[in-house]
């Protein structure tokens, strides 16, 4: 993108947050649990607010917690780029077009992004959305670490698959707005659901370009990633955090 794309690129981040955190603790409200001294919300808002190509940040938040969000969160921190919260909704991808329909059309890209995933830096976030605005969509991704095999539902081993061609796929995922939105209706339509939105764009015959993103860049779904997230916060707090890319860890 040359400097006078870059100013006018208009970027409205969505951050899903409406999880039931099942795995986390019964009860447990995820994008409310102390990260430091703050909501792990908002220290993943904190990363996405500094971006300045992000003109605005609508958080996706169970309709019972919109009031605190707002209060708790979004007032108390001085988040200004948020002007609205969109409800939750059954699963992850309604919950994902009730932001879509609060955006503008007049929106350059939209970014996904969860909302209990606090480690994104902003080097990563620009280089999703330069490769996003260059291809239909791009992901940040991770190479897989493991051998990964594909089971049957007996468990029994069908096949070992080559690791060198795997990723495992994090967020924030950025698309081309309109491009986003024509994959959410025609999945609707066909009745398909996914987990991840690249899938849609990618079903419809989008091409998706995959970013190298961090390890560090977790999202907190159960008790033993908060552990592990209060340990990268207290690293960060001391300095001793390496997070630009990979091949730093």
């Amino acid at each position: 993108m040359g400097e006078k794309t870059k100013r006018a690129i208009r970027v409205v981040a969505l951050l899903p947050s409406a999880g039931q955190g099942k795995r986390i603790g019964k009860g447990a409200r995820k994008p409310f649990l102390t990260l430091g001294s703050r909501p792990i919300l908002a220290e993943t808002i904190e990363r996405i607010h500094s971006v300045s190509h992000i003109t605005e940040i609508i958080p996706i938040i169970q309709e019972r917690d919109m009031e605190y969000c707002l209060e708790g969160i979004v007032e108390k921190y001085g988040f200004h780029k948020i002007k609205r919260i969109a409800p939750g909704g059954h699963e992850r991808q309604d919950s994902v077009y009730n932001g879509l329909k609060l955006i503008s059309p007049a929106a350059d890209l939209v970014l996904i992004h969860d909302g209990v995933r606090p480690f994104i830096t902003g080097d990563l976030i620009e280089d999703v959305i330069r490769a996003a605005f260059e291809n239909d969509g791009a992901v940040l991704a991770v190479p897989v670490k493991d051998t990964i095999k594909e089971a049957d539902r007996k468990g029994v081993v069908k096949r070992t698959l080559q690791r060198d061609n795997l990723w495992s796929i994090q967020t924030p995922q950025v698309f081309h707005y309109n491009f986003m939105l024509e994959a959410y209706e025609r999945a609707y339509r066909d009745n398909f659901y996914s987990t991840d939105d690249a899938s849609l764009v990618e079903r419809i015959g989008g091409n998706v370009k995959v970013i190298m993103g961090s390890y560090y860049n977790i999202k907190i779904t159960t008790p033993e990633d908060l552990l592990l997230g209060k340990i990268i916060l207290s690293l960060q707090n001391k300095g001793d955090y390496a997070d630009r890319k990979v091949q730093n860890l």
